[in-house]
């Protein structure tokens, strides 16, 4: 088991998959994006249409569903039930759905016991990103960092990943998207979104890529050297 975890947190937007990928490649540790395995029983849930209402359905679904995920920064994968959903979890009805299914309270305890053991497992450092890491998942982290932006900064910067050319409109609708999202996460009865008291606050709105990662390094050498 390694012992050179960096639980990052923070709110969609906010750039954690794009800045722990980063890390993880400087660092020569691998990386767990825990919001892919999320959605992974989301788009199972969808696929068996179950009512998101029904939160028993929805927790023996999670039961039921092999999640496969790759944990190498340069090439990410990940597959339900033999099936690849790299692409297909990152579709609007996915997204839509993902903070439901990921309320229900067995659905958190099957992943987080699955995270675990990808970071008792590993031989190398690890970047695990998520919304409750350094809260629930590994809160004996010895780094936890929480990535936050302005919501205007998170609704382009979402709205580009989607498509380079979004216009003003298009932004303005993911930023609704977005705080309704933040919403529901952060006011969950179960692993709400929020810092752990110990964790390093990153604002990350002025910040390029590069000067995001440059602060996560040092920390890492800092905390782990």
């Amino acid at each position: 088991m390694t012992s050179k975890t960096l639980a990052l947190d923070g709110p969609a937007g906010s750039g954690k998959s794009s800045v722990s990928r980063a890390v993880a490649q400087r660092l020569g540790w691998v990386m767990l994006d825990t919001g892919a395995m999320y959605r992974a029983i989301t788009w199972a849930v969808l696929q068996a249409n179950i009512d998101l209402h029904d939160r028993a359905a929805i927790a023996q679904q999670a039961l039921s569903t092999t999640i496969e995920i790759t944990t190498d920064p340069r090439s990410f994968n990940i597959a339900a039930n033999g099936v690849d959903v790299t692409k297909a979890i990152r579709s609007p009805e996915v997204t839509a759905a993902v903070s439901a299914v990921s309320a229900v309270p067995e659905v958190r305890e099957l992943l987080v016991q699955l995270q675990r053991e990808a970071v008792a497992n590993s031989d190398f450092g690890i970047v695990i990103e998520g919304r409750d890491i350094g809260t629930v998942v590994l809160p004996d982290s010895r780094l936890k960092v929480f990535l936050t932006a302005t919501p205007e900064a998170r609704a382009k910067r979402r709205s580009l990943e989607v498509d380079p050319l979004a216009d003003n409109q298009m932004i303005a609708q993911t930023q609704e998207e977005l705080l309704s999202r933040d919403e529901k996460d952060s006011g969950r009865e179960h692993s709400p979104l929020k810092p752990a008291l110990d964790s390093r606050i990153v604002d990350t709105s002025e910040l390029s890529l590069e000067q995001v990662v440059d602060q996560l390094v040092i920390l890492a050498h800092e905390t782990y050297s």
